[in-house]
């Protein structure tokens, strides 16, 4: 019997696209579906058959953070769009810890990814029982700019880092991971 990773994300500036991705690269869609973002696979040891994507949820709003997730009492945003909280690069990177953690006590999967983004890179972080991983992108946006072209620059190269250091990760390449820039690796 194959035992199954389980993944669940919390998405707000990648959209839930990084939970798609890895949903269709657990059950191998090629074509229009599947495999935009990862063309040639760095992983070579691991059978991607035995990812399980739980769930992949879209949290752009506060009001979601707290009841969707659970969070009782998450950090204020510094600004509010239609209810989208927008926090700076430092705010992001503490927030999207957050939303890792709680969609992973949520749904009790071996690995929680949570993004986040306003005014800076965003912030990723992927959780597992062992290790925090905490990045950007390497794109700066500004959500109050309205900008969909800077926007979508952040989303694509969050989308991409994402799933990168996850390959990586199921991979066992720390060092690579660590050679990464903005990313902390940190062993519980």
């Amino acid at each position: 019997m194959i035992n199954m990773i389980k993944i669940a994300t919390a998405e707000c500036f990648t959209h839930g696209k990084i939970g798609r991705e890895l949903h269709a690269l657990a059950q191998n869609y090629n074509g229009k579906i599947g495999r935009k973002y990862i063309k040639n696979s760095q992983c070579t040891d691991f059978d991607y058959s035995q990812l399980s994507v739980t769930c992949s949820l879209f949290i752009p709003t506060i009001e979601a953070v707290k009841k969707i997730l659970n969070v009782k009492n998450p950090p204020e945003p510094n600004t509010l769009i239609k209810g989208i909280k927008v926090y700076d690069e430092k705010g992001d990177l503490k927030v999207s810890k957050i939303m890792a953690e709680a969609v992973k006590k949520l749904t009790d999967c071996d690995i929680a990814i949570g993004t986040t983004a306003g005014v800076g890179r965003g912030g990723i972080t992927i959780i597992s029982d062992e290790y925090e991983i905490i990045t950007t992108t390497n794109v700066y946006a500004d959500l109050c700019e309205n900008n969909s072209n800077s926007l979508y620059s952040r989303q694509e190269a969050g989308i991409k880092k994402t799933l990168e250091i996850i390959l990586l990760f199921l991979d066992n390449d720390f060092e690579k991971i660590k050679s990464l820039e903005n990313t902390k690796v940190i062993k519980k």
